[in-house]
């Protein structure tokens, strides 16, 4: 498939800013932005690699992209419209998002509880109507899937190709994976990230991918994106990245990465040396900030912060009133 290179981008971040709300739905007084000043612009075809340190802000970039957090309808465009505000970008498949494991809450038990209910492969990939059953049987091919495994009783990354499987079902135009293929083994880590390239190449489909797993990458991204404490470091392609660095795509993320672990390590000295704490408070120097956890856990009615009350009993006490 041949891309216009008149055709809107598909992917705009134009000077995102985010922060994560309190518990009123808006972020609390003098608290500092996860997220600062972050522009990027993918096209249709664009396998972008997502780099960057644990807690620079990868994922919750994904999140953003994919319409799992509300920020100003102009920061963020996919396929020319608001990815939060716009519901049929993931409604109809176009916008796909994969990221972490197939987890849900249990009441009383905990949070991020995996699904590991005893279900075969077959009825959940073959129980999504409206799918191309040519696609439905490359996708099982390519992940090597057995139908007849059951959720409960297979590993982690067998589950894992289930989830991916339902993922790609759709014919998606713009693809996120957030760390989609660390439980995988390598065959069938490859033959995925062969499986999305022809996708880029012949659909003209635009990838994100954030990943710490290099291995059989080197020729696969069209550009790379390293971010650090929230921030857009670098975007280019990677045949810019090749001619700056003559070294592998892991020792040249690798180089970035122990570069900023030694600023960092500085800034934590001088900070040290005025007799300020280490590592900056996320509110520091805003005065008094409200706590954005009341104190509610799993499974508790009473709250572990004196003072507070449960919402539902309270309003309740004032309605019979």
């Amino acid at each position: 498939m041949g891309v216009n290179p008149n055709s809107e981008p598909s992917i705009e971040i134009n000077g995102l800013k985010f922060t994560y709300p309190g518990i009123n739905g808006h972020p609390p007084p003098g608290s500092k932005p996860l997220i600062e000043d972050f522009n990027l612009t993918l096209n249709a075809g664009d396998r972008c690699l997502l780099v960057g340190s644990n807690g620079a802000g990868k994922t919750t970039i994904l999140k953003i992209l994919g319409g799992k957090h509300m920020v100003e309808p102009h920061m963020v465009r996919v396929l020319g419209r608001s990815a939060f505000h716009d519901t049929a970008l993931t409604g109809s498949g176009d916008l796909s998002y994969l990221g972490g494991e197939w987890r849900r809450d249990v009441a009383f038990a905990g949070f991020d509880v995996p699904i590991q209910m005893d279900v075969s492969a077959d009825k959940l990939i073959n129980g999504v109507a409206g799918i191309d059953p040519q696609r439905r049987a490359e996708l099982i091919k390519v992940l090597d899937i057995d139908l007849s495994w059951r959720l409960h009783k297979v590993s982690d990354g067998q589950r894992r190709r289930v989830q991916i499987c339902m993922g790609l079902l759709k014919p998606y135009k713009v693809l996120l994976l957030d760390e989609i293929t660390v439980d995988l083994d390598v065959l069938a880590r490859a033959d995925l990230l062969k499986f999305l390239r022809k996708e880029c190449e012949e659909r003209g489909a635009t990838i994100i991918y954030a990943t710490h797993i290099f291995d059989g990458l080197e020729n696969w991204p069209s550009h790379i994106a390293y971010v650090a404490n929230g921030k857009l470091q670098l975007a280019m392609p990677m045949e810019k990245v090749r001619e700056i660095s003559k070294l592998s795509l892991m020792r040249t993320v690798e180089s970035w990465l122990r570069k900023e672990r030694e600023e960092e390590r500085k800034r934590r000295k001088e900070r040290k040396a005025k007799g300020l704490p280490e590592f900056e408070q996320p509110n520091e120097g805003s005065g008094d900030v409200r706590s954005v956890n009341n104190g509610w856990a799993a499974g508790r009615l009473n709250s572990t912060i004196a003072g507070e009350e449960n919402f539902v009993f309270s309003s309740n006490r004032v309605l019979r009133q």
